[in-house]
């Protein structure tokens, strides 16, 4: 069998990854020529998604690459943190924090040293069964296509015409990064601040420097094609004059900013066809609010290439994968938009973080 992969980011890269190592040659084909359209934000890689890069040896670059942290601390618009949780959950390994680019960067290095075919600027523009065609006009067959191509998936729409467009979370989401070292420091932990108008969090790495990130509750499209300095103005206009440090964080920040409407995709109706399946954002998409959609996709992959290593043809691989995987991404999107809404709290978040992926354990139809 031979898998034809689009989308050279988080899942894709670590789809290919998880399918070699289930005996099955996989290529990897990435619109961009480098990064990614979401290249300049920050992320972290959770215990799950860390379980599952582990389960395939790929954990070791993202760890060198990355900075952890203990645990996380709410803030009150007052000022006042009321409550302290740790990140240390029954031994397991905690989360890894890293840009977005950088974790692109480690794991398309991973797979090219592992000798998997990775092409970049292959823009897919159609695919049949067996047959993927490229803006470019180049064509790739394999067995079957694995759409890994994020929020804006094209081969969503190949599966199913008919599939509803990402939905609006209401929230546009600002990324910074400071070296300041003289603004309020969170180091080993995440510092979350709920003020009256938005929402902060920040983090300090070891040397220093202050990765920090603003939700702030608006329509789609008010805010598009922003400067890095209109982005820094509006996050600061939404914290400004409030007894809080994330004013002063955002004033001592420079052009290193970025800015974006989010999205989520609650529920993509149909996942797969006998020779198309999707994996990550392309199937289901969360708010930023949960802090899990890198380690959901990361979870599709491992689960994925289990499904097609131990079942007998690939439609019902497909069904396994999907059976094994729906519930539990749709629980989470469900629960992030809630957060982000601001109609839950976001407390146990153990029954995320607890999953663990078993290689060698054998997947039944």
């Amino acid at each position: 069998m031979k898998a034809v992969i689009i989308g050279g980011g988080i899942s894709g890269t670590v789809t290919a990854m998880a399918l070699q190592r289930a005996g099955i040659e996989a290529s990897v084909h990435e619109a961009y020529p480098s990064g990614g359209e979401d290249a300049g934000a920050f992320l972290t890689i959770m215990h799950n998604g860390m379980d599952a890069l582990r389960a395939i040896g790929a954990e070791a670059p993202v760890i060198d690459n990355s900075f952890g942290a203990a645990g996380l601390e709410l803030v009150t618009p007052d000022g006042r943190t009321v409550e302290r949780r740790s990140f240390d959950i029954d031994g397991l390994a905690g989360p890894r924090t890293m840009t977005r680019a950088s974790l692109y960067r480690v794991l398309q290095e991973e797979v090219i040293s592992r000798g998997i075919s990775f092409d970049r600027g292959k823009r897919l523009v159609s695919a049949t069964p067996g047959v993927a065609r490229f803006e470019d006009g180049s064509v790739v067959e394999g067995d079957i296509l694995i759409g890994a191509d994020g929020l804006r998936s094209v081969v969503r729409t190949i599966i199913d015409p008919d599939c509803p467009p990402p939905r609006s979370t209401g929230l546009d989401v600002v990324y910074g990064y400071t070296t300041d070292t003289s603004i309020p420091q969170a180091p080993s932990l995440y510092r979350m601040i709920q003020s009256l108008h938005a929402f902060f969090g920040y983090t300090s790495t070891p040397d220093g420097a202050t990765y920090w990130f603003a939700r702030l509750p608006t329509a789609e499209g008010v805010r598009s094609g922003l400067s890095p300095a209109e982005w820094r103005s509006a996050a600061f206009a939404a914290f400004d004059g409030e007894p809080l440090p994330a004013a002063e964080i955002i004033r001592s920040t420079g052009d290193e900013v970025f800015g974006g409407h989010a999205y989520d995709v609650p529920s993509t109706p149909v996942w797969f066809t006998e020779s198309m399946v999707l994996v990550g954002d392309a199937a289901h998409a969360a708010s930023p609010a949960a802090g899990q959609g890198a380690s959901m996709a990361l979870e599709d992959s491992v689960v994925l290439a289990q499904c097609l290593r131990d079942l007998t043809d690939a439609p019902t691989a497909f069904a396994a994968y999907e059976r094994l995987r729906r519930a539990r991404v749709e629980e989470l999107v469900a629960g992030s938009a809630a957060v982000s809404s601001g109609t839950t709290s976001d407390r146990d978040r153990n029954w995320l973080y607890r999953h663990h992926i078993e290689w060698d354990a054998k997947i039944t139809g």
